[in-house]
C-alpha cells in the first residue's frame, strides 16, 4: 500500500468509526470566485481528500461570476448560490431544512462573517476561524459597518459560539482568539498545507527578483512592499518587483509606481496559472509580504516548497508560516522590510542558507495533515456527543 492510500485509509477509518458518511461545508466565498485568496484554496483542498476517502461532501458558497449554481470538482459536490451577504440567511435556511439532504456532521468557515451555526445546527460541528479581522474591518468598510463588524465578531461572537469546537491555522491567531473570549480548551491549531506541485526546479532569475502574491486590498498594503523595494534598491539596483494577482488596489498600486518612476522595475503579472505561478516562484530571490493581518500566509511557505525564502512583515501568521532565520525574515517596519530584501539581493551566502531552511520548513505542512486533523476534530465531537445526556437536541 502507498503513502497516499494509507492516508486516505486513515481518513476513512476516521470517518467510518464516528460515522461521518456526509459532511457540508459552508464557506463565504467559492474556489472558483473572481476574489478567491487562500481561504478558498482551504476548503476545496480538505474536500478533494475527504471524498477520496469515500466521504461524501457539499460545500455551500455564494454564486462566482461566470460559473454554474451547482457543479462537481474533485469528487465533492459544489452548491454556488446567493449574493456576498445574502449566502449567509439562505445557507443556514437550507441546511436547517436539510434542502441538501442530510448531514452526519458540520463545518462552518467562518471568514469575516459567521453562519451563526450555535443557532440553529444540530449534530457534530466544528468552526474554522483563519484569523481575528480586528482592523481589518476599517481597511475593508465604512466606519458604522465597521464598528458593527467589529463588535459582532469581538463580543457578540465569542459569546455565542463559547462550546463550539474550533479550529484555526496558527497559534498566533490562536492567541488572538482567547484574547478576545474565546476557550483555550475548544480551540485547536491545524496548519495549511502545500500542494505537492510546490517544489524546487527550473532557473533563478539571473538578476535579483522578489516576489509578491496576493489579492490587490488594503489589507495587503503593497504599498509598503513597493516602497520597501524601491529603499532597497539604494543597496541592490538591480532589484525588481512582480505583483501577482488583481483586486481593487490596482490603480492605485500603478499610479504609485509611476510617481515613484520606477515603472521599469515594478511589474503587475495579473492573475496567472497555478503552473505559471509555480514557475515564478522558482524564478524568485525572495516572496515578500508586507501585510498587516494574515491568518496564515500561504503564498509564503508555497514558495518555501520552491525552495524560495521569504520577507515579511512580523505580525501574526507571517511569525508562524515563517521560521524566522531559517526559512526567511521578519521586519518590525517598513525601513527593516527594505534592508532585508537588499540583504537577500546582496548576500549569496544569506541566501543560500534561507533556500535550504525554506525547504525544510516547508515539507512539514501537508494537505493530508490538514486535513486528516479536521476530520479527527468532527470524529471526536460526534464520538463525544454521543456520550453527553442531551446531546443530539444540542447546538
Amino acid at each position: 500500500m502507498t503513502d497516499s492510500s494509507d492516508h486516505l485509509q486513515k481518513l476513512g477509518d476516521i470517518a467510518a468509526r464516528a460515522g461521518l458518511r456526509r459532511i457540508h461545508m459552508l464557506a463565504w466565498r467559492d474556489l472558483d470566485d473572481v476574489e478567491a485568496g487562500g481561504s478558498e484554496v482551504h476548503a476545496p483542498e480538505v474536500a478533494r481528500l475527504w471524498a477520496e476517502a469515500g466521504i461524501e461532501v457539499v460545500i455551500r458558497t455564494s454564486f462566482a461570476q461566470g460559473h454554474p449554481s451547482h457543479a462537481h470538482r474533485d469528487g465533492y459536490q459544489v452548491v454556488r448560490k446567493a449574493g456576498r451577504y445574502l449566502v449567509f440567511p439562505r445557507a443556514a435556511a437550507s441546511e436547517a431544512t436539510r434542502r441538501y439532504g442530510e448531514r452526519d456532521a458540520l463545518v462552518e468557515i467562518w471568514n469575516g462573517m459567521p453562519f451563526f451555526s450555535p443557532l440553529w445546527a444540530r449534530g457534530p460541528r466544528v468552526v474554522f476561524l483563519h484569523h481575528v479581522h480586528a482592523d481589518m474591518w476599517k481597511m475593508v468598510l465604512p466606519p458604522n459597518l465597521a464598528k458593527l463588524g467589529d463588535t459582532l465578531e469581538s463580543r457578540v461572537a465569542p459569546k455565542l459560539y463559547r462550546r463550539s469546537r474550533m479550529i484555526t491555522l496558527s497559534p498566533s491567531s490562536k492567541r488572538e482568539m482567547l484574547d478576545i473570549g474565546f476557550r483555550d480548551d475548544l480551540v485547536d491549531v491545524v496548519p495549511p498545507g502545500v500542494d505537492p506541485r510546490f517544489s524546487p526546479g527550473g532557473e533563478l532569475s539571473p538578476t535579483p527578483l522578489v516576489v509578491g502574491v496576493g489579492r490587490l486590498v488594503p489589507v495587503k498594503r503593497f504599498d509598503r512592499l513597493i516602497r520597501a523595494v524601491v529603499a532597497a534598491r539604494q543597496h541592490a539596483p538591480e532589484l525588481e518587483l512582480v505583483l501577482v494577482g488583481t483586486g481593487p488596489d490596482r490603480t492605485d498600486l500603478e499610479s504609485l509606481v509611476h510617481q515613484l518612476g520606477v515603472q521599469d522595475h515594478v511589474h503587475f503579472a495579473g492573475r496567472i496559472s497555478d503552473d505559471e505561478l509555480v514557475a515564478t516562484y522558482r524564478r524568485a530571490w525572495a516572496v515578500a509580504s508586507s501585510s498587516v493581518r494574515e491568518g496564515w500566509g500561504m503564498t509564503l511557505t508555497e514558495a518555501a516548497a520552491c525552495g524560495t525564502p521569504a520577507v515579511a512583515t512580523r505580525i501574526p501568521g507571517h511569525v508562524d508560516a515563517i521560521a524566522e532565520g531559517q526559512s526567511g525574515l521578519l521586519a518590525d517596519d517598513d525601513a527593516e522590510l527594505a534592508r532585508h530584501l537588499a540583504a537577500v539581493a546582496t548576500d549569496h551566502a544569506l541566501r543560500d542558507r534561507l533556500r535550504a531552511g525554506a525547504l525544510v520548513h516547508a515539507s512539514q505542512f501537508t494537505w493530508t495533515n490538514t486535513a486528516t486533523q479536521i476530520l479527527e476534530a468532527l470524529a471526536d465531537e460526534a464520538l463525544g456527543r454521543r456520550h453527553r445526556p442531551g446531546a443530539g437536541s444540542r447546538a
